[in-house]
Formats: C-alpha cells, sequence, structure tokens
C-alpha cells in the first residue's frame, strides 16, 4: 500500500515537472511571460492512476519550437541597460578604436614610418582582420558586435583601395575598380550566410560608393551606367533570396541620385539616345519586378501589401518620364506625348499579366489583385498626361486629380491604407498648383479649362466624401472636413467666374476709351460686380441650406449658415456703402427674404430638431 502511494506522489510530481517545463518553454522561446498553471497541458489521468508504464510520452509535452532558417524565434525585449550595454557600448568602442589608430596612422605618416604601400596595406589587412574576427565572434552569438566589426572592416578595406588609387595612385583604375567589386560580392555572401540585412545594406552602399570613390572627373555614362545595372539587378537578387525589401528601396533611390548627378553635370543633347537607353533600362529594371511573382520571397513577404513595393512600382514610372520630360521638353513635345502613351499601353499589359489565374483563388495578400489595380491606376494617369502635353500647364493639374481619384479607386478595390494616403497627397499636390501656380486665360464663361479642372477636383473630393461616409459615418470629422472643401473650391470657381466675366467687359471698355478715361461705365461695371458677388453668395447658400433640409445633414446646414454670416456682413457693410439706387433695394430685400425664408423653416421644425435635441439622438 505504500509503495502504491509512493508511486502516485513520483507520478504527480513528474507531471507538475512537465507543466513547468512547459512554462519554460513558452518563456524562452516565445518572449512571453510565463502562462498561469491552468494554461500548461495536462498529464492524462492515466498517468496518475495507471502504472510505470504509463507516465508521459514525449508526445505529451509540446515540442521545442524549432528555429527555421530566415524565421528566427521569438526573442524577449531588450531593455534599454542591455541595449545600452549590448550594442551602444561596443559601437562606441569601435569608433574609439579606430579613431586611435587612425591617429596612430597619422603619427606614422607624418613622421614617415610608413610609406604610401605600406598605409595600403596596413589599411586592407586591418579590414581583413575586423572581417575575420567579427565572423568568429558571430560563430560565438555576438552578432550584433560582429555586425558593427564587419562593417567598420569593410569601410577601412573601401577607403585603403580609395587612398590606393586617389592619393597614391598605386593602382589602376580598373584593379581598383575589380577590387572594390570583388569587397562588394564578399559584403553580399557573408550577408547571406550570416543573414544579416545590415551587411546586405553595407554591400550595397559600398557598391553604389564605388564610382564615387574611383571618380576622375571624366564623362563615361557607358561605364558608369552598366555598371549601376548591374548593382540594380544584383540587389533584386538579393530581395529575391531574401525578405530584405529595403535594400530594393535603396538600389532605386541610388540609381535616380546617379542619373540625376550625371543629368546635371555631363549631359548635353548630343548625348540624349544614350542616356534616354539607359533611363530605359533603368526604368524596365524595377518595373518588371511584379511580374516575378514566382520568386519565394516576394510571395512570402507579401509583396502586394509591402509599402516598399508600392512606393517603389508607383514613384518609378514617374520619376522615368520626369527624365525624358526634362531631355525632350524643350523641342520634342509630341516624343513626349508618344512615351506616354506608350508606358499607358506597358502598365495596361503588366496589369493584365497580375490577374490571378483562378479567381477563386485571389487573396488580397497575394500580387495580383493589388498590382493589377495600382498599374491600372498609372496608366490611366499617363493616358491623362499624354493627351493635352502640347497644351497648356493646367493639364498637369488636371493629371494629379485624375491620379488621385485613380490611387482612390484602387485604394477601395484593395483595402490598403497607403493608397488612401496617397490620393490625399497628390489631391493636395492638385489643389495648390491650382490656386497658387496655375494660370488661365478664359474667354467663355463656365465652358473653359479652369471650371473644368475646378470640377475635375471637386468630383475627386465628392468620391473621398462618399468614401469616407461609408466606411465610418457622415459625422467623422474627415467628411466634415471634405464637405467643406467641397464648397470652398465650388465657391472659388463661380467667383473666379464672375471675376473673368466683369474683367473682360472692363478689358473691352479700356480698349475703346482707354485706361484713365472717365466713363459712367466703370463705376456701373463696378456696382454690378459687387451686386453679383452678393447674388451669388446668397444664392449658394439657399441651395446649400435646401441640400442640407432634403439630405438631413446638419453639417451641409451649417455651413449655409456661415456661407449666408458672410453674405450679411458683406451685404450691411460694403454693399450699403458701394451700391446704390435700385440694386442696393434688391441686395438687402433678396437677403431679407433669402433670412426670413430660412427662419420660417427653423421654426416649423420640419426635421423634428427640437425633439432630437430633447432625446439627444444625433443630428
Amino acid at each position: 500500500m505504500d509503495d502504491g502511494k509512493e508511486l502516485a506522489e513520483l507520478q504527480q510530481r513528474v507531471a507538475e515537472l512537465t507543466q513547468r517545463i512547459y512554462q519554460l518553454e513558452q518563456f524562452f522561446y516565445a518572449g512571453k511571460s510565463a502562462p498561469t498553471r491552468e494554461a500548461a497541458p495536462q498529464v492524462p489521468e492515466a498517468a496518475k492512476t495507471e502504472g510505470p508504464a504509463s507516465t508521459p510520452s514525449a508526445g505529451t509535452v509540446p515540442p521545442l519550437r524549432q528555429q527555421s532558417r530566415g524565421q528566427g524565434v521569438s526573442e524577449p525585449p531588450i531593455d534599454l541597460e542591455s541595449r545600452i550595454g549590448a550594442q551602444w557600448l561596443n559601437r562606441i568602442g569601435i569608433v574609439a578604436l579606430l579613431t586611435g589608430a587612425a591617429y596612430f596612422l597619422k603619427l606614422a605618416i607624418d613622421n614617415e614610418w610608413i610609406g604610401p604601400s605600406g598605409r595600403v596595406s596596413v589599411g586592407m589587412l586591418a579590414g581583413i582582420a575586423l572581417v575575420a574576427w567579427s565572423s568568429r565572434l558571430h560563430a560565438r552569438g555576438y552578432k550584433y558586435f560582429s555586425y558593427s566589426l564587419t562593417a567598420t572592416g569593410i569601410g577601412v578595406m573601401y577607403l585603403s583601395l580609395w587612398a590606393a588609387f586617389q592619393l597614391f595612385h598605386l593602382l589602376p583604375a580598373p584593379i581598383a575598380f575589380a577590387a572594390m567589386v570583388l569587397i562588394t560580392a564578399s559584403a553580399a555572401a557573408l550577408a547571406l550566410k550570416q543573414d544579416a540585412q545590415i551587411l546586405a545594406a553595407v554591400a550595397i552602399a559600398g557598391g553604389f560608393s564605388t564610382p564615387v570613390l574611383l571618380s576622375t572627373g571624366e564623362n563615361r555614362p557607358v561605364v558608369l551606367f552598366s555598371y549601376i545595372a548591374l548593382l540594380d539587378i544584383f540587389s533584386i537578387v538579393l530581395v529575391a533570396l531574401r525578405p530584405w525589401r529595403r535594400l530594393l528601396l535603396g538600389s532605386f533611390l541610388g540609381t535616380v541620385v546617379f542619373f540625376v548627378a550625371w543629368y546635371l553635370n555631363y549631359y548635353s543633347i548630343e548625348q540624349r539616345n544614350l542616356a534616354v537607353g539607359f533611363a530605359t533600362l533603368f526604368f524596365l529594371i524595377f518595373a518588371v519586378l511584379p511580374a516575378i511573382k514566382n520568386l519565394r520571397a516576394f510571395d512570402d513577404q507579401h509583396w502586394g501589401t509591402s509599402k516598399t513595393f508600392i512606393f517603389v512600382a508607383l514613384i518609378n514610372p514617374f520619376v522615368y518620364f520626369f527624365e525624358l520630360f526634362a531631355m525632350y521638353e524643350s523641342d520634342h513635345r509630341t516624343a513626349l506625348a508618344w512615351a506616354a502613351l506608350a508606358l499607358a499601353a506597358f502598365y495596361i499589359g503588366i496589369s493584365k499579366q497580375l490577374i490571378a489565374e483562378e479567381p477563386d483563388a485571389a487573396d488580397e495578400n497575394e500580387i495580383g489583385p493589388l498590382h493589377k489595380w495600382l498599374h491600372l491606376a498609372i496608366a490611366i494617369t499617363f493616358l491623362t498626361i499624354a493627351i493635352p502635353l502640347k497644351l497648356e500647364s493646367h493639364w498637369i493639374t488636371m493629371g494629379w486629380f485624375v491620379e488621385s481619384a485613380a490611387l482612390l479607386w484602387v485604394g477601395t478595390r484593395a483595402k490598403n491604407q497607403f493608397l488612401k494616403t496617397a490620393t490625399i497627397v497628390a489631391l493636395a499636390l492638385g489643389v495648390v498648383r491650382l490656386l497658387f501656380v496655375d494660370t488661365f486665360h478664359t474667354e467663355t464663361l463656365f465652358f473653359n479649362s479652369r471650371f473644368a479642372t475646378y470640377l475635375v477636383a471637386i468630383a475627386v473630393l465628392g468620391g473621398i466624401a462618399w468614401q469616407v461616409r461609408k466606411e465610418r459615418g457622415r459625422d467623422h470629422a474627415a467628411f466634415v472636413v471634405v464637405t467643406v472643401c467641397i464648397n470652398v473650391l465650388a465657391l472659388l470657381a463661380l467667383n473666379a467666374e464672375v471675376a473673368d466675366f466683369y474683367g473682360r467687359e472692363f478689358s473691352q471698355l479700356r480698349g475703346t476709351q482707354g485706361y484713365y478715361a472717365p466713363s459712367d461705365r466703370w463705376h456701373d461695371l463696378r456696382i454690378e460686380r459687387a451686386f453679383t458677388y452678393s447674388a451669388l453668395w446668397m444664392l449658394y447658400g439657399a441651395v446649400l441650406m435646401a441640400v442640407g433640409f432634403w439630405r438631413k445633414s446638419s453639417i451641409l446646414r451649417w455651413q449655409a449658415l456661415v456661407l449666408m454670416a458672410a453674405t450679411i456682413v458683406k451685404v450691411f457693410i460694403f454693399d450699403l456703402s458701394s451700391l446704390s439706387g435700385p440694386l442696393r433695394v434688391v441686395s438687402f430685400i433678396a437677403l431679407g427674404v433669402l433670412l426670413m425664408g430660412m427662419s420660417f423653416v427653423y421654426q416649423k421644425d420640419w426635421l423634428k430638431l427640437s425633439a432630437r435635441e430633447s432625446t439627444g439622438e444625433p443630428r
């Protein structure tokens, strides 16, 4: 009997140890606080009552989480003290060591202890030693320390080769270039081996630094751009092998910087065909990326929802078109129109390639749905740009508005907040350009380019308002802001029409009587213009109030009340002193009738506003 009790107690202890082991696994491998006793898996009842053969087996305890390649297990969060001690201090120490070594080398150089060849050799050996030492430290688990040493060693080797070529002229350009390329490739290989994105970034940065370090000031675009193109392809290969999407963004920005710098310093009209060819090559390298949907890294890392991929896909065509614009705008605007049409056709073709083969299998996290609509939006934008390229500059504003509408459509279909934000940015750029940059020369009332541009902006804002109301309700602050913007733009457009109409009248009168010729017609035109503005504001306020009552929208009614208040101020302060005769009478009577009508509607309480206010019901 005693033996049975001892066996039962032993089994109970085994069960408790099993629970504790599970808790420790959760704590150390999941980076979470240890679960409670109730959350741990229980040992089967059979283990408590049966003999030794029923002891918990390996299948009873949850297995340890295995670390797969590229998917490390979660680690406990690093507090500030540990971060300072483990990462910051070693980096500061490395800087101190390098500073001391630099001063030693300076002292040796000043005293002629080391010649040019010795200086370069010391630098190269120091860099190689740092990289080798960092690899050993990484194998022992000091990864942050090893990354810093590796980056420092690579930088020392680059600078040593630069000194050997630029300062001491010990190496010819091809040898120095080949050595730097070898360092870049070695850094990338080490990054892949250690699965370290920071080392891959160092490799890409070193690769883009090579042309700068070896520059002789000569114009060699074929060599430069061929090397940049190979470097871009190299970064794409790295992104394909590892989910290091930021490398793609770095390569894209580096390519743009090099091309723009070359254009500003060396470009001439004789080199246009060469520049266009390489600009097209750079564009295609990044433009065809969405079609590479069979690469594991792209699919696993949700290409379609990555902000980096979306940014590159969105900015790349416009950077390319602006490059073409800079080279062709002065004498070949027709070629620009054809280029815009070609880009539109290209992106329509890309969008068709991104359609899922099986509609039922389409997932919003996959590349197809989002990028299909995004590329269609880009195509629509270039179609908009292509049509009016030979007309006035306000078509750029129109293109921004159409682009914002397309982005809103794509963002809504793909349920992507990033594209919806891009909609606001494109729309804001268009509105700013419309209000402060564009100049219009109109000859007709309403049927002119300025009024059409305002209508497009209002239509886009209307789409945004509809979407905000659908997602967040009409009481949301964003809906209020958008509706206010719609009415402000509408009033500005109508006021501009009034101003242009009377401007043409004044111009015609000036042409017949001269600028300084006194005339009663001048005075009459000023009075008519002031009255027209007042009548326009009153009429717009009345329509806005009517729509507010019809749609039962307090937002529209409040805007109507604010507009009517501004009209009251204008009539009583400005019109009272400037208008005379019948127009003054009409202005005040019309305003009085409108205000009395609004007051009567509110007193009738047709919308039951008082009942809603007493019950607290939202309006």
